[in-house]
């Protein structure tokens, strides 16, 4: 997955510059760990056509339609899978679903070189997921400082303690917990009730998959998550609008977590 990624930002290289330009001329966008934070449990509703452990998904999934369904649920901020091979996204649908929502935007993919931080900028998205196992800590520690210099806020994966002790060390605000494990695609609910406590307050955490039901978010309100990402069960619905809100109005356990 990260060879198909470093060949996709190998393409990009000839356009760094204007890349980058783009991304200053650009309007601000509104922001997504801003948008995380408050006294209950948020919903960063996800655009998934297709996964690895899924396959096919929603392949006739109608970007505008879903993501404004997602912004009158109630959702705080929208994910959007631009991954062509194993998600069926594009950089297209991040485009458009700017202009369809007026909520942050994150931009998910394998994102393991600098030029694409610029590039997720230059695309109108808030934030870029960057998955710590996914490349070398002097790699995280440069896509961090790339995202501080475009003002593009970088949300950290991380699956265990080692993961999250270096995105904190290296300065990461947004921490996402992973309850999936990307070598096996298995799914353990317990890796973010055992890893969100250890999660400073002042730091926005997210997690991620496995969120089905609102007793799935309270489970992980208790642990202290700041919002939840969820992405088959929303994109799989036949009323999205409604999927997304009944999610919301949970409230967080604010104690749960380190001060």
């Amino acid at each position: 997955m990260t060879d198909e990624a470093r060949a996709r930002a190998a393409t990009l290289v000839p356009n760094a510059g204007e890349l980058r330009r783009a991304g200053e001329r650009l309007s601000s966008v509104p922001g997504f760990g801003a948008a995380l934070q408050g006294n209950d449990v948020k919903v960063v509703a996800e655009v998934k056509r297709s996964s690895p452990s899924r396959g096919v998904i929603n392949s006739d999934l109608d970007l505008e339609r879903q993501v404004a369904a997602y912004e009158a649920g109630g959702a705080a901020a929208v994910s959007i899978l631009t991954e062509p091979a194993r998600f069926g996204g594009s950089n297209q649908d991040l485009s458009r679903a700017r202009v369809a929502v007026r909520i942050p935007l994150l931009k998910k993919d394998f994102h393991v070189e600098t030029i694409q931080i610029f590039e997720a900028r230059a695309l109108g998205a808030s934030a870029a997921l960057v998955i710590a196992r996914a490349v070398p800590p002097s790699r995280l520690e440069e896509l961090l400082s790339a995202g501080n210099d475009v003002g593009m806020e970088i949300l950290v994966e991380v699956r265990d303690e080692r993961e999250l002790e270096l995105a904190l060390t290296l300065g990461a605000r947004l921490i996402g917990v992973n309850n999936r494990n990307l070598e096996t695609l298995e799914i353990d609910p317990e890796t973010s009730l055992r890893i969100l406590p250890l999660i400073p307050a002042d730091i926005v955490a997210i997690a991620e998959s496995g969120v089905r039901s609102v007793e799935d978010v309270e489970r992980l309100a208790r642990a202290g998550a700041n919002a939840v990402l969820v992405g088959t069960e929303l994109s799989a619905s036949n009323d999205p609008e409604a999927a997304v809100r009944s999610l919301t109005g949970v409230t967080r356990t604010t104690g749960a977590r380190k001060s």
